[in-house]
């Protein structure tokens, strides 16, 4: 029966996007029948608008930095941004590591700093088409890494 009802479920998305109407009122005609998708998650080719993950506060082991954020989808592949704050007192810098793997099996990172002793720093990487990502948060100083991270915390997997 569950697999009558999804079968159904495709026939009424695939009816809606042929008369324009949007992917959410499809998904709300039989609802609950997919367990553990929400209704932001259920995505079309013909779905004019961008996907939004939402991931963190993700905070150093001694919690003077954190970061929080969003990965969206864009019509490059996905892109994660978001803030990276360093508390105030702190006289070292907080230091946000992010990792993703690639559509063709290469890790790749972006790494980002703020020293600001009390203000966010927006932060922005294009990841292009990728199959997940981690990021963490750690302290340093203003030329590296030194320590007090936090473990690494995922923030978007391609299965879900």
């Amino acid at each position: 029966m569950r697999g009558d009802l999804r079968f159904l479920l495709g026939l009424t998305t695939a009816a809606a996007l042929a008369f324009g109407l949007p992917t959410a009122a499809t998904a709300a005609v039989v609802p609950g029948v997919v367990p553990g998708v929400s209704v932001a998650s259920v995505a079309t080719a013909g779905s004019a608008s961008a996907e939004t993950w939402h991931w963190g506060p993700t905070a150093s082991s001694d919690t003077k930095g954190w970061a929080g954020g969003v990965v969206r989808s864009t019509g490059s592949g996905l892109r994660i941004s978001g803030d990276l704050y360093d508390g105030a007192g702190a006289r070292t810098c907080s230091w946000l590591k992010i990792k993703w793997l690639t559509d063709r099996g290469k890790y790749r990172t972006a790494t980002f700093k703020n020293c600001s002793q009390s203000e966010t720093l927006a932060f922005r990487v294009n990841a292009g088409y990728m199959l997940s990502s981690e990021a963490k948060v750690c302290r340093g100083t203003s030329t590296g890494i030194t320590g007090k991270c936090s473990a690494w915390e995922g923030l978007w997997s391609q299965a879900g």
